[in-house]
């Protein structure tokens, strides 16, 4: 347990986070950040901080998407959700080379249930710099984790169409 946490503020923490968390589901980023850094000041967390970011990152506010996942890092750097959304956010911004060490950091992680995200997203990077094959093999190890993931598959699909 944290230095100064206590059973009662680390549930009101998570209490808040929740909140956040349906508030950002509904569209409303305004208070879902100011419920997600109620929630950070009282108990910080690599989840806290991630989903600060996610929140900026439909705002626009990249940058500072980028600096909640760093704080999310250094809080639990087993976490991959924060190293896969800066591979996402660099790509956003164009620094595609820049992102793959992050996408590469996400797919190790040892605390992710999301592995597909990192494979699609490299394939998206592999892609966009003409490396082809590549970026099939991403979107297929995509698939294979979680046959389900309609953006791999069409990501393939139309990969594959433009190949033929």
């Amino acid at each position: 347990m944290a230095e100064g946490a206590t059973p009662d503020k680390i549930e009101q923490a998570i209490e808040l986070f929740q909140d956040a968390h349906r508030h950002q589901m509904k569209g409303d980023l305004d208070r879902a950040i100011e419920l997600y850094l109620r929630s950070i000041v009282i108990y910080p967390t690599a989840e806290g901080h991630t989903f600060l970011g996610w929140a900026y990152s439909f705002q626009g506010r990249l940058d500072e998407a980028i600096e909640e996942c760093k704080r999310a890092i250094e809080i639990d750097p087993d976490f991959g959700n924060p190293y896969n959304d800066i591979g996402a956010y660099l790509i956003d911004l164009g620094c595609l080379r820049e992102a793959i060490p992050w996408l590469e950091r996400a797919m190790r992680a040892s605390r992710y249930e999301c592995h597909q995200f990192p494979h699609f997203n490299l394939g998206r990077v592999h892609e966009a710099l003409g490396d082809v094959h590549r970026a099939k093999d991403c979107y297929r190890k995509a698939l294979a984790i979680e046959p389900s993931y309609d953006l791999a598959a069409e990501a393939l699909w139309d990969l594959i169409a433009r190949l033929n």
